[in-house]
């Protein structure tokens, strides 16, 4: 009983931050990434060792500095659309590759299937995040942008740092 248990919560652990970080890729893929590799750095939790994977200078890097190319561009009306519009390719695949990465090992149809899985949170994520703002850019008024942008960033790191503490929790966001 009690290891049937065990399994079944470290099962919705793994799940809860796969989809936790999908998620939150569809809105911000470089802050998800750079979150990701600085927690595996750091040590922040106790991560199953395939998080090792985003633990690499350039990985880090390379996000932080998307992160701040992206952080700038979703705060002008229009160049988000832009950006957004570019990344509609970009993020679901982002969070495949994130839920495939985090999965571990596995065999190819579990990983082809969370594969589509992490793909299409990231996918619906994104797609209401850039459907969102083409609202806001019409609106007249010249707050209501930066004010959404400042929220998503503050979600995807308030996700990404409960699927890391409490993944399960994470899961029921996601």
């Amino acid at each position: 009983g009690l290891f049937l248990y065990d399994a079944g919560m470290e099962l919705l652990a793994g799940l809860g931050r796969t989809l936790g970080f999908s998620f939150a890729a569809g809105i911000n893929l470089y802050a998800t990434v750079a979150l990701l590799g600085l927690a595996a750095r750091f040590g922040w939790v106790d991560l199953p060792p395939q998080y090792a994977a985003f633990n690499h200078d350039w990985v880090i890097y390379t996000a932080i500095a998307l992160y701040i190319v992206e952080f700038f561009a979703d705060k002008i009306p229009w160049v988000d659309t832009a950006w957004d519009t570019i990344h509609t390719f970009i993020r679901p695949l982002g969070g495949a590759l994130i839920a495939v990465t985090t999965l571990g090992e596995a065999s190819p149809g579990i990983t082809a299937l969370t594969a589509l899985l992490g793909g299409a949170v990231a996918g619906s994520s994104h797609v209401t995040k850039a459907g969102t703002r083409v609202i806001a850019n019409t609106s007249p008024e010249p707050v209501s942008n930066g004010i959404l942008s400042v929220g998503e960033d503050v979600f995807v790191v308030s996700l990404g740092l409960l699927a890391l503490k409490f993944p399960v929790v994470a899961l029921g966001v996601a």
